[in-house]
């Protein structure tokens, strides 16, 4: 895979950047409109979101590969048009909530406010088709986020299909396993006992002009030690409680 050390600059935001884990799945639907209205709303600096294609070669934003765990149907994602896939209710784990729809990217770009990042992983092999990859890119250019977007996945070849159309485009990988960073990344983010395991990780990141975002959906245990290491976001599934914590700490993050 050819560099990329592109930096995910958020303007007006200063690092450690909060990152909100599909929203705020801790008090609402995953990847759901009120979700990410929640995130924003509790001060979240980055919005990430996972990315899948309708049968119709829509991005959807939903986590797995099927619509079962998050919904009130059945089936893969792939196998749903989106005028289909709109029938299903997105809120289905909250009965206590009004009905939502599995929000496509479009939608979530032309909402995304203009101080807020956004942080896209790609879950599935679709994102190795060229066609795809360009469509992707240039609905981040006709939304007027493609500045402030970066690209994730634990697939080297998702990202790497996509550095090879647009250099320019930072791209982030994630990692449960691998103990030292890899290169010709713009962003890492290793499953958080990695970081214990290897201490130097952030600093052997930052000489290459990486950024790191420990894969940490509840990390206000370790917020101390990440400052330590000067971690440049944090990931959180309940924005509202890590925001707050972390303000605490932002004076002296390195």
């Amino acid at each position: 895979m050819p560099g990329n050390n592109t930096r995910l600059q958020i303007p007006g935001r200063g690092r450690p950047y909060l990152m909100a884990h599909r929203g705020n799945r801790a008090l609402l639907p995953e990847n759901t409109r009120s979700a990410f209205q929640r995130a924003l709303e509790d001060g979240a600096d980055i919005l990430e979101t996972d990315l899948h294609l309708t049968h119709d070669s829509v991005f959807v934003c939903i986590h797995d590969g099927t619509v079962d765990r998050t919904t009130d149907g059945t089936g893969k994602v792939a196998s749903f048009t989106l005028d289909e896939l709109r029938r299903l209710n997105a809120a289905a784990s909250h009965p206590e909530l009004p009905p939502e729809p599995i929000p496509t990217l479009q939608e979530l770009a032309d909402w995304l406010p203009a101080e807020l990042g956004l942080a896209l992983e790609l879950k599935s092999d679709r994102f190795l088709e060229e066609r795809v990859v360009e469509n992707l890119i240039s609905l981040l250019h006709s939304a007027g986020i493609h500045d402030r977007t970066v690209i994730l996945s634990f697939s080297q070849e998702r990202l790497g299909a996509v550095q090879a159309q647009d250099p320019e485009l930072p791209i982030g990988w994630i990692t449960l396993s691998r103990i030292w960073p890899l290169a010709d990344v713009a962003l890492l983010g290793p499953f958080w006992p990695l970081l214990f395991l290897n201490p130097f990780y952030v600093s052997l990141a930052h000489r290459r002009g990486q950024l790191v975002a420990p894969l940490d959906p509840a990390p206000e245990p370790r917020l101390r030690y990440y400052q330590l290491l000067g971690c440049d976001a944090i990931l959180s599934d309940h924005p509202h409680l890590t925001a707050p914590a972390l303000e605490r700490l932002r004076s002296n993050w390195r």
